[in-house]
Order: C-alpha cells, then sequence, then structure tokens
C-alpha cells in the first residue's frame, strides 16, 4: 500500500515546493521512499514549469533540502483521483480545492499546520513579498508540520 501526498499553494514556487522537498527528505530518511509519493501544485497557473523561487530554493540549501529540479504546476480535479492527502498552505487555497474537490473524495484534505500542534498559526504565511526572514519562517513551519504529517501517516496506514 502506497500513500499519496499533494502539497497545494497559490502559485506552486514558494510554499508548496518547500512542502514537497522537507517531506520528502523525511520520508526518504524514514525509509519510507516506496510507500509515500509527494507532489505538490498551485491554484494559480502563472508560474507553470518554472522553478521555485530563488529564495526559496537558497533557504531550503541552507538545510540540505535540494528543491532545484522541482516545476511549478497547477492543480487539477483529477488529483483528487490520485492524492490521499491534499494538503493547503493557507485557507484561501483550501477554500479553492474544496470548490473543486469531488463529491466522492474520500481522502484527507485540510490545512498543512493542523499536523503541527506546537505551532500558533493556521497558516503557512506566504513569503513571496516579503523580506528572507519569511522563507526561514516558512521552512521552519514546514519542518515541524512535515514530522507531524510522516507521523500521521506512519500511525494510520503503516503500522
Amino acid at each position: 500500500m502506497s500513500i499519496k501526498v499533494l502539497f497545494v499553494c497559490l502559485g506552486n514556487i514558494c510554499r508548496s515546493p518547500t512542502a514537497e522537498g522537507v517531506f520528502r527528505h523525511q520520508v526518504e530518511a524514514a525509509g519510507l521512499s516506496e510507500r509515500i509519493h509527494i507532489d505538490s501544485a498551485g491554484t494559480g497557473d502563472w508560474h507553470i514549469g518554472k522553478a521555485p523561487d530563488p529564495r526559496t530554493i537558497d533557504e531550503a540549501a541552507k538545510r540540505n533540502y535540494d528543491l532545484t529540479p522541482l516545476r511549478a504546476r497547477q492543480v487539477s480535479a483529477t488529483d483528487f483521483a490520485e492524492f490521499d492527502y491534499v494538503i493547503a498552505m493557507d485557507k484561501e487555497n483550501l477554500k479553492n480545492l474544496k470548490a473543486m474537490q469531488p463529491a466522492d473524495y474520500q481522502g484527507h484534505l485540510g490545512l498543512f499546520l493542523a499536523f503541527a500542534p506546537e505551532e500558533q498559526q493556521e497558516e503557512v504565511p506566504d513569503p513571496y513579498y516579503g523580506g528572507p526572514e519569511g522563507f526561514t519562517l516558512v521552512l521552519n513551519m514546514v519542518e515541524e508540520a512535515s514530522q507531524g504529517l510522516l507521523n500521521h501517516i506512519q500511525e494510520k496506514h503503516l503500522s
């Protein structure tokens, strides 16, 4: 049995590729790469085919996460047929995902920070228009939520 996880933000160049890279790293470290498959997408179409924002790549590289192979894509209704977990970075993207969610979707659709019980925020903020500290904050939040999500998947599906 394999579990498929899709991380979604607005443009798929900052938050969701960070989540994809960090979560993939944690899944590999846990020896679960064959059982957990990971992707990311954006609700918008502005950056399709583009690499993550250079600031995102640089911040991730400081902690040994390589995001350079990733390319942005837009989420589609067919993703609900493929992914067991569709994880939104913020409430606006969650609202957009709920609007395209098929009525028969049996997977998990929710906010990423729900898997980070120590985190005070509900949403991963978009760092795109801010300074470098925003990218650091996003990476910190994503690392914590990724560990929580991995623990959840291991307990619910892989034990």
